[in-house]
């Protein structure tokens, strides 16, 4: 069944800011992992977690505590956005 032009513009506005918040995640793991694990280590090892310095921990354990508080973060904004555009699970995936 077509789409009328009502809810083709919801699903496109939607889907234009589910992108713009998949792309601020995708920064925000890059700056977790990449940033924080190698780009800025010298930086962050000048500080200390249990003993062990802050690049080393954002390598081996702060990125994964970050990653999971994203995946937490995006689902709570993603939940948002379903209710502000009253779009429901099952509607995305037609």
């Amino acid at each position: 069944m077509p789409e009328t032009s009502v809810e083709n513009n919801k699903s496109t506005h939607y889907w234009r800011d589910n992108v713009r918040l998949i792309l601020l995640c995708l920064l925000i793991w890059f700056l977790l992992s990449f940033g924080a694990g190698i780009l800025f280590v010298e930086v962050l090892n000048r500080a200390s977690v249990g003993g062990y310095p802050l690049g080393f921990w954002f390598a081996q354990q702060g990125s994964i505590i970050g990653f999971i508080l994203l995946i937490l973060f995006y689902n709570y904004r993603v939940r948002k956005l379903e209710s502000k555009y009253s779009i429901e699970d099952a509607n995305i995936s037609e």
